[in-house]
């Protein structure tokens, strides 16, 4: 019995140790872009095994939202948008911690069909056939592909004849999501965002953007984990979290 205690005391002296390794392992919170949610879940993956320390929980959605939960206090350490204007709006409100802001991606503008559509459409101006009738659009007060391809629209100058047509989504993946369930003729996403239902959608043509789909990230003032969400940033632009992006089609910034 004498030489089982002091086994006994040094599994329990590993189980504390243990325990408290994981209390205190630094964990922080990443809102980010609804197009992000695949290479940021399988990156947040790579990110922790790197750094058994660290823990990452994520908030997705549509980037004007993501900033309205931060601009309200919800407590986020790190924030990436599939825009500028919107990290823009953040800094603007002094929101973003000074000099972290960093670009780390880019994406492409595409238009999708379902993907046993046989409506041919070749051009923006092909959606004013009589057999195109509802259209997914991300709203563009808040969403920024809705903001891209709205300017697509005004440049080629359809805006107004489509606008009766456009359905308004809270997201780029609701947008996907409607069209892979028939419930929309068309709909406008990312390419990295078709290429996850090439079995539900088609890419149609690529949209020529007036500005380039630039995703800035940047850690947020009110963080009380600075260090680490810093090092999430780093790890996001480094070569490993490179490579999970150029995985699901995003291009170097």
């Amino acid at each position: 019995m004498s030489a089982i205690r002091p086994v006994l005391r040094a599994v329990s002296v590993l189980a504390l140790l243990g325990a408290s390794a994981l209390t205190h392992a630094a964990e922080i919170t990443v809102s980010a872009a609804a197009s992000l949610t695949n290479a940021f879940k399988d990156m947040g993956q790579a990110y922790e095994k790197q750094y058994p320390d660290a823990r990452v929980r994520f908030n997705f959605a549509a980037s004007g939202p993501l900033l309205q939960q931060i601009a309200k206090g919800a407590p986020v350490d790190v924030f990436a948008s599939a825009d500028q204007e919107t990290m823009d709006r953040a800094q603007q409100q002094g929101l973003l911690q000074a000099g972290t802001r960093q670009d780390f991606a880019r994406n492409t503008l595409v238009l999708v069909v379902p993907r046993d559509s046989r409506v041919p459409l070749r051009q923006l101006g092909d959606l004013r056939r009589a057999d195109v009738k509802r259209i997914a659009l991300g709203n563009p007060d808040s969403v920024p592909v809705g903001r891209y391809s709205k300017q697509a629209m005004e440049a080629a100058g359809q805006w107004t004849a489509l606008q009766p047509k456009v359905i308004n989504t809270q997201s780029v993946r609701q947008s996907l999501d409607y069209v892979a369930r028939g419930e929309v003729d068309a709909g406008f996403v990312y390419a990295t965002d078709a290429a996850i239902m090439p079995d539900k959608v088609r890419v149609q043509f690529t949209v020529p953007t007036t500005k380039p789909v630039s995703y800035p990230v940047a850690t947020i003032n009110s963080s009380t984990q600075q260090v680490e969400a810093k090092r999430f940033v780093r790890y996001v632009q480094s070569p490993a979290g490179q490579a999970v992006l150029q995985r699901y089609g995003f291009s170097k910034p």
